[in-house]
């Protein structure tokens, strides 16, 4: 119930927005003589913590002893991962949903149905999370970046067409940080060229392009829910999809082979492995999905407010998103920071400064084309045995993205449980911000 009040209380800090919709900002925008900071022994902004994540409420911890007590764990004895599948395809819109162990493995079940293997070549973003790269690897194919657009944070799709090859087999595209790519463009010349698309939704719950969620536009759509994202069971995933067919081949390989309609005995469809989600897994997700929308109605509202008061900082650039981007669910809020604003401040320093202000902010992500990880497996044994040398080599040759470069020293991130607070918490981020500039040269030089 704590909890419950506490969302209740927090929505009604956002009475700032007028009937129309529009952003009542604070009035006071700026600092007129912001005090010392506190990394140089200054009272910080802030000291009370965010919101913790994930959130939990009563109904939670009662559907998690249900399935306890009843003893049927495994998803193939009970119901609650069935029910969450319905539910969760209902919610998106699309026609079935399978659930996984995790958002990797959504992801690696997809590519696997799809046929993907050693020698194709998959186009992902250099700018994600590993998970997006290393299930490419898992299947000894090629993944094969395009440039990011830093003023999205997406795949630049612009520069899509000219990565693609006669070996091409899939794209993935991510709708990084829960906006969307430039889905109208990636899809048209995915359908020129007879490509897939899997959608890497997995910080993208509830995110729309055109008024559609995120995931059911391409031919299959990749969720996680693993402890930080918006829909939580610690560990979990689910590949959406209105491709009955492909639903019923990753059903196959995420259960050892089985087919999807079970027959008596030991008998197998195909290759396969064991990424089944549990019954516990199922159970707290059907829970967690009855506060969804109003959390991520609460973060809209507060990132839309946050953004107003942070395109008035010089040197503080909040992510755009794409004009078909109808909603966003906001798993982050980025920004791009440029230190010539801020007195040759560095992002490190800066970030550093910031959270001295009670103010947690991430760097993001570092470039995946340049992880020395990805040069010593292409120049593994099992990769040699696929690829000539020669391939290898010039993969490499070939792999400059510069603005993703440019990103990776630029970008900032908060966390989505900080858009879950109040109208002054979001003040208090703007306004430690301010305090950071006002004081740049000094930090710069301390």
């Amino acid at each position: 119930m704590r909890r419950r009040n506490f969302l209740k209380k927090t929505m009604l800090g956002t009475a700032g927005l007028s009937v129309s919709g529009s952003l009542t900002l604070c009035s006071d925008t700026s600092l007129s003589s912001p005090g010392k900071p506190a990394i140089f022994g200054g009272n910080p902004v802030r000291t009370d913590p965010f919101l913790s994540w994930p959130v939990i409420q009563e109904n939670d911890e009662k559907a998690w002893m249900q399935v306890l007590q009843a003893k049927k764990w495994f998803r193939m004895e009970g119901d609650y991962v069935k029910q969450f599948e319905k539910e969760f395809s209902r919610l998106m819109g699309s026609k079935d949903c399978l659930a996984t162990a995790n958002g990797t493995s959504s992801l690696l079940t997809s590519l696997n149905a799809l046929g993907v293997g050693p020698g194709d070549e998959v186009i992902v973003p250099p700018y994600t999370f590993v998970a997006t790269i290393n299930v490419v690897l898992l299947q000894y194919a090629l993944p094969i970046f395009v440039d990011t657009d830093p003023t999205t944070f997406q795949i630049d799709a612009q520069k899509l067409e000219g990565a693609i090859t006669e070996r091409t087999r899939c794209i993935i595209p991510v709708h990084l940080g829960g906006s969307s790519a430039d889905l109208d463009t990636i899809l048209k010349i995915a359908a020129r060229h007879k490509l897939p698309v899997i959608e890497d939704a997995c910080q993208a719950h509830l995110g729309e392009w055109r008024s559609k969620r995120l995931g059911t536009w391409g031919d299959a759509g990749c969720f996680s829910f693993q402890v930080s994202k918006n829909l939580s069971s610690g560990e979990g995933g689910a590949i959406i999809s209105d491709n009955l067919e492909l639903i019923d081949r990753c059903f196959s390989f995420h259960s050892n082979g089985a087919e999807r309609k079970r027959s008596p005995g030991f008998s197998y469809h195909g290759k396969g492995t064991n990424v089944r989600m549990t019954e516990f897994q199922g159970a707290l997700l059907l829970q967690q999905m009855t506060r969804l929308e109003e959390q991520s109605h609460l973060r809209e509202q507060n990132a839309a407010y946050l953004t107003e008061q942070l395109k008035q900082i010089p040197g503080i650039h909040p992510a755009k998103s794409y004009a078909g981007c109808t909603r966003n669910a906001y798993h982050l809020y980025m920004f791009r920071y440029d230190q010539a604003q801020f007195a040759g401040l560095s992002r490190d320093r800066f970030v550093k400064a910031l959270g001295a202000e009670g103010i947690p902010c991430s760097r993001g992500y570092s470039p995946l084309n340049k992880e020395p990880f990805l040069k010593s497996t292409l120049n593994s044994r099992g990769y040699l045995a696929v690829y000539p040398r020669e391939r290898i080599d010039r993969y490499f040759k070939n792999n400059d993205c510069p603005e993703n470069d440019r990103l990776c020293q630029e970008a900032g991130w908060f966390t989505q449980n900080m858009l879950l607070g109040t109208r002054s918490d979001m003040d208090q981020i703007a306004e430690a911000i301010r305090k950071l500039s006002h004081h740049a040269g000094d930090l710069a030089g301390g």
